[in-house]
């Protein structure tokens, strides 16, 4: 028979397996950005993150890092260009070569890089309507080969990212777990692997601990939000112990990363996250 504390104390200590990376962006938005890092490292956190590098002063991003005596998990390698649009391949290389020149210049682990172009809010800037899945799907595998190459030549890990489409993202091509696992494992990269963000995929797909054994050991970076609300765990329907119970029981040995949307403060999300 289960033994239902037993199973429950086990995903517990699960939860406390995994290195800590706080997305600052979101988190901590009370504060200048710069303090984040302090904030984020009195918190416990051993990494943090962030979406842009562009409007950035990347000698005070790494100062602030140091400082702090907290790492940097990485940020969005691609800004507006698109994977999926074979007229933008050598833009879209140029714009990663100088995204993995930021991350060394900051001391970053990895990349996050994603099918379609975002802009403001990440909004799909364009869903090419126009080109066919096959074109969109041998233009990313093209893409993304090469992204390869430069990965392993600078050593930055790039993590690519599928992402919700019923609610922050429509039009987004890249949106299952199964496509952006087979993609990486086609190309065969240990530099290129898949960012599972939980919340996205619970949205688009469900069944995550099943996808979890399916494609974990593709998995680079993983993101936590609630669903639905993309707020801190505990504030919608994901299991969250469950699903890193599942991580560990894979031995995903990565960053988990917290993307999400404090419901009230920071304070009351960092709270939640401990409690998790």
């Amino acid at each position: 028979m289960l033994d239902y504390k037993q199973t429950r104390e086990e995903e517990l200590e699960a939860v406390m397996k995994f290195r800590r990376s706080a997305c600052i962006e979101p988190l901590y938005a009370e504060l200048p950005f710069l303090d984040r890092f302090q904030a984020a490292r009195n918190d416990g956190f051993d990494f943090v993150e962030f979406w842009n590098w562009t409007d950035k002063d990347l000698d005070a991003v790494r100062d602030a890092a140091e400082r702090a005596g907290i790492g940097i998990a990485g940020f969005n390698g691609d800004a507006e260009l698109s994977l999926i649009d074979p007229v933008q391949r050598a833009d879209y290389l140029a714009f990663l070569r100088r995204s993995i020149a930021a991350a060394k210049r900051v001391g970053a682990r990895s990349l996050t890089i994603h099918s379609n172009g975002l802009g403001e809010g990440g909004r799909v800037l364009n869903a090419y309507a126009d080109l066919s899945d096959t074109v969109k799907l041998c233009a990313m595998y093209e893409t993304l080969r090469e992204c390869a190459v430069l990965a392993e030549e600078t050593g930055i890990l790039l993590n690519l990212e599928p992402l919700n489409v019923t609610t922050d993202h429509p039009g987004n091509f890249l949106r299952t777990t199964r496509m952006a696992a087979e993609m990486t494992r086609l190309i065969g990269s240990p530099l290129l692997k898949v960012l599972y963000d939980v919340y996205h995929m619970q949205l688009n797909e469900g069944s995550l601990c099943d996808n979890i054994r399916a494609y974990g050991d593709q998995f680079g970076h993983i993101h936590i939000a609630d669903a639905p609300g993309r707020h801190e765990p505990g504030t919608g329907e994901i299991h969250y112990p469950r699903v890193l119970a599942c991580l560990e029981e894979i031995g995903y040995t990565g960053l988990v990363g917290f993307e999400l949307i404090p419901q009230t403060t920071t304070a009351e999300a960092v709270n939640a996250i401990q409690r998790l």
